[in-house]
């Protein structure tokens, strides 16, 4: 099956998305022949899941897919990650993450308590951003800038930590079984087979052992740079969008405070720990997210000309840090500064948008392997995990429908329903992944140079007061809107588009009201003197003269 999602351009946005998923439907038609052969081969209710990626994304839907019944097989392509000795494919420490209410929702659909047990004791609530700068006088700053009006928090998590639980919560599983060390050469989407390298294993050529796996149903979550992705290429016209945007990163450490008092638990934190922390420098920023041993992981985000200019001379970064983010060479010693950036990769940050997610019945992508995005708004995880309660929300409803056959009721028609639920999937969350992935790069530029500013912040006042005080409006920040909702990423976009422009007409109308009022006062004045006559007739008569004005 070839899938074909061009559409004019010059369409609107709502017009190219019902193209897309009209041209879906029709085209899956196609294939159900096919499909409902393959079934006639295998009369089985459970099916073999295959997940590729081991990291959160991927332990999410191996886990819901094994509640489900199926037997399920985790492929990845590095050692055990619950192995400290395992290097990361970054080849540095994750950044910390932000968990938010979609990230929690989808895990709280799983239906594990002992994995929302790990989520609530591990993780630190961060209730807003902490903006560091240094005023005219030279004094420092810090400014808080809470998230929501209503007190509502992000958590930030260890990724190995969750990532740890999760495949803990697996291996007591009796239909799943991992495979580490295995690395996804080639994929017949058709047949249903799939081919994988085992790493330090010869086979009698010389070369890495090969080993031919069946499956009913693969599931893609292999980050970016997903193996799963580049073999659907060659199965379905994917539309494919790569861009790395002129900004590297490089990891530092804020440690944690040694003479910490026993008495105060937070006293461990050199600063406040239930924030977000920003040093913005308007075209780079440096940031640190709090960690639970009283540590903070920060990040610098700088562009690629400066950071050649301060690898030829590593001896001025403690003078750039002085600089462009006050109080933090306060915080880390100038020599441990120039280590971390001389120790740690320099790595960019890359952002893919492509459709469609899936081919047929046999394979679908999640997470970054499908919408990877800049790290700025904090969803590239929780976007992820929500792919997989959306994925499987669909996947169930199908799987519920009626079934015609009254000699195998229930299983004969498992890939059909699965082809239609595919359909429906990637139609359904293509929108909303490109709606995150453009607000993530917007979002860069709030955090590195909006949150300085008076008509951001006004904006945000004006926002947090409606909702505060005229509820009934449904009023949002777009920030609380996509961290504390699970409303669609699309939807989010739109409200926040509107409520941006009856702000603005307010804004107008406080303006420029008085003066309007006042010209007709003048007008009204002068003109029933003169002439007389109605006042609606006046009005429509200033109307005139002030439209051709």
């Amino acid at each position: 099956m070839i899938v074909s999602s061009h559409y004019p351009s010059s369409l609107p946005s709502s017009k190219r998305s019902y193209h897309v998923r009209l041209r879906l439907l029709n085209i899956s038609i196609q294939h159900y022949s096919d499909a409902y052969r393959i079934c006639l081969l295998s009369r089985m209710a459970n099916q073999k899941y295959v997940v590729v990626g081991a990291g959160p994304v991927g332990s999410l839907a191996a886990l819901y897919a094994a509640k489900r019944g199926h037997d399920v097989e985790i492929y990845e392509l590095r050692g055990d990650l619950r192995d400290p000795s395992t290097t990361p494919l970054n080849f540095t420490k994750s950044i910390n993450l932000a968990l938010s209410e979609r990230g929690i929702n989808a895990m709280r659909h799983a239906d594990q308590q002992e994995l929302l047990d790990h989520v609530f004791s591990a993780t630190i609530p961060m209730r807003g951003r902490m903006i560091h700068g240094k005023r005219p006088s030279g004094e420092l700053f810090e400014e808080p800038q809470d998230y929501d009006i209503h007190g509502r928090t992000i958590f930030a998590v260890d990724r190995a930590g969750l990532n740890t639980r999760l495949l803990d919560i697996l291996g007591k599983m009796p239909n799943v079984k991992f495979f580490f060390d295995h690395k996804l050469t080639g994929a017949d989407f058709k047949r249903r087979k799939a081919w994988f390298e085992v790493k330090d294993q010869e086979g009698s050529s010389g070369r890495p052992e090969e080993v031919e796996v069946d499956f009913d149903f693969m599931i893609g979550a292999d980050g970016a740079h997903s193996a799963v992705r580049y073999h659907l290429m060659k199965f379905t016209r994917m539309d494919y969008q790569q861009k790395y945007i002129d900004t590297l990163w490089c990891e530092f450490q804020i440690k944690a405070n040694e003479k910490a008092d026993p008495e105060d638990p937070k006293s461990i934190f050199r600063i406040s720990p239930n924030h977000l922390h920003i040093w913005p420098g308007k075209q780079f920023m440096f940031i640190a997210i709090p960690s639970e041993d009283g540590s903070f992981t920060c990040t610098l985000f700088l562009p690629g000309a400066e950071i050649a200019k301060l690898e030829a001379d590593s001896s001025k970064l403690p003078a750039f840090f002085d600089q462009h983010f006050p109080g933090v060479t306060s915080l880390i010693e100038p020599s441990e500064l120039i280590a971390s950036f001389a120790a740690n990769p320099h790595l960019p940050l890359i952002t893919i948008k492509c459709q469609p997610y899936h081919y047929s019945t046999s394979v679908v992508i999640l997470g970054d392997a499908a919408h990877a995005m800049v790290p700025f708004y904090g969803q590239g995880m929780n976007a992820g995990l929500e792919d997989v309660r959306i994925l499987f929300s669909i996947l169930d409803k199908h799987a519920a429908a009626e079934d015609n056959n009254p000699e195998s009721p229930g299983t004969i028609d498992a890939a059909l329903q699965r082809g239609v639920a595919l359909v429906e999937y990637s139609a359904l969350r293509i929108d909303d992944a490109h709606a995150i992935n453009d607000l993530a790069l917007q979002n860069y530029v709030e955090m590195r140079d909006s949150v300085l500013s008076p008509t951001y912040r006004l904006r945000k006042f004006l926002e947090e007061f409606l909702s505060a005080h005229v509820p009934s409006l449904g009023w949002h920040t777009k920030y609380s809107r996509v961290s504390f909702g699970n409303e669609r990423y699309s939807e989010v976009v739109a409200k926040s588009e509107h409520q941006g422009k009856v702000l603005l007409r307010g804004l107008v109308a406080l303006l420029f009201g008085p003066v309007i009022a006042g010209a007709f006062g003048l007008y009204w004045t002068r003109h029933r003197s003169l002439a007389g006559g109605s006042l609606l007739a006046v009005i429509r008569d200033f109307v005139k003269g002030f439209y051709k004005s």
